[in-house]
């Protein structure tokens, strides 16, 4: 869904759209957020550092349209979660996921979903970041954004993980700061070594052990912070007070 949308944009980039694979699945296959959410909402972040540049603007109005887009998603297929979309993840049997992929034709069910998702996220993306009236609070605004920071990466590839704050567009779901690093991390492994990511690239299996050695094995935004964010203004407070430093501080562990 990243390569649709940025290509869609003329925003093609290809190792940061590689490096998004492993959001697959729910995250690793962990059947959280369908991947279609994760890249919609990095494709959102791309075009709205192409239109606006790096800052608090670029990032609030990425976060804005990842909202709409998880909203979008669930309008059009009831859930945001792949479990709940093809009851299968990682810890599905072989048989299972044959029965659904091939026999049931669960890969043809979500190229269908991606079909329809892809034409309307695009319009989303494009008339949310035309809206003028957008009130910016003072960085840091998303915390995958500031991990992006922590870590040394690029002005662009802050905007483009805002919208994963507080579980993608502050839905409460799987930690979007867990999903940048994921992305990130595999990003910067991908330039280094030219290799194919997958679900057992040794950077994304890092990331998830060091974030849940420091979540207490929670995976999702809302049961970590025991709540959901309102705004994108209430998700910056917590992060300017502190909020999650300490798993931020653990994902970009080494790259600083």
């Amino acid at each position: 869904m990243l390569r649709v949308l940025n290509q869609g944009f003329d925003n093609s980039k290809e190792s940061e759209e590689q490096a998004a694979a492993p959001l697959a699945g729910g995250i690793m296959q962990h059947g959280y957020q369908c991947g279609m959410i994760w890249g919609a909402a990095l494709a959102a972040g791309t075009e709205a550092y192409r239109l606006f540049g790096p800052g608090p603007e670029a990032e609030t109005k990425s976060l804005i349209a990842a909202q709409k887009l998880m909203e979008l998603f669930r309008a059009q297929n009831e859930h945001m979660n792949c479990l709940e979309i093809t009851d299968i993840d990682k810890t599905a049997s072989t048989l299972k996921m044959v029965t659904f992929f091939l026999l049931k034709g669960g890969t043809i069910g979500c190229f269908r979903m991606a079909a329809k998702y892809a034409p309307e996220a695009y319009k989303e993306i494009e008339s949310t970041l035309a809206e003028e009236e957008v009130d910016v609070p003072k960085q840091p605004v998303s915390c995958a954004s500031l991990l992006a920071k922590k870590m040394g990466l690029s002005d662009e590839h802050q905007v483009m993980t805002a919208g994963l704050a507080g579980g993608i567009g502050l839905s409460g779901g799987a930690c979007g700061a867990l999903g940048a690093a994921i992305w990130l991390k595999g990003m910067l492994s991908n330039i280094e070594a030219g290799e194919k990511l997958d679900f057992n690239n040794p950077a994304a299996l890092e990331a998830m052990e060091r974030f849940l050695k420091v979540s207490d094995f929670e995976f999702e935004c809302s049961d970590i912070v025991g709540r959901e964010f309102e705004s994108v203004a209430d998700h910056a407070d917590y992060i300017q007070c502190g909020g999650c430093s300490e798993i931020l501080d653990e994902l970009a562990r080494g790259y600083a």
